[in-house]
């Protein structure tokens, strides 16, 4: 039993220094320049499930292929669905009214609430001085002409 110990620990010896030597090897350098890229299919029979990473490369394709490589992509119905979460989709430049309803519902809880609006002053005096310009003559009275100083004293 000793003997086969020793067998099975210098195999496995064995297998460990080879799997350290095969790491230790360089492996076989392949440049980019020996290794040519497939060509690229052409852009008009693009479909949502084609392959866009060709386009993608920045050595491999100049900047309007891969424009129009994109357009075509996103030109899939798929990518033009709102999702319905967008906060700003909707048309807020559309006037939406207050129903005269709710306007009516809406005064008479304020007047339930607050109760009737008090009427301003500056309004009930103009509208006095309005009603009293028109019941007097425009004849002034003298002491209108000694408060504008148009009274000669003798």
């Amino acid at each position: 039993m000793a003997g086969e110990k020793e067998a099975f620990l210098s195999r496995w010896s064995r297998v460990k220094r080879e799997a350290v030597a095969e790491a230790a090897k360089p492996a076989p350098v392949v440049s980019a320049a020996e290794v040519p890229e497939p060509p690229l299919p052409p852009v008009d029979q693009l479909n949502f499930e084609s392959d866009f990473t060709a386009f993608m490369k920045s050595k491999v394709v100049e900047e309007g292929v891969r424009r129009a490589a994109l357009k075509k992509l996103f030109a899939d119905p798929r990518f033009n669905i709102q999702d319905g979460l967008d906060t700003y989709i909707d048309d807020y430049s559309i006037e939406d009214p207050i129903p005269p309803e709710l306007l009516e519902q809406l005064q008479h809880v304020k007047r339930t609430l607050f109760g009737p609006e008090p009427e301003k002053p500056g309004d009930q005096a103009e509208a006095d001085a309005a009603v009293s310009d028109q019941a007097q003559p425009q004849a002034e009275t003298p002491l209108a002409e000694e408060a504008k100083g148009h009274v000669d004293r003798g």
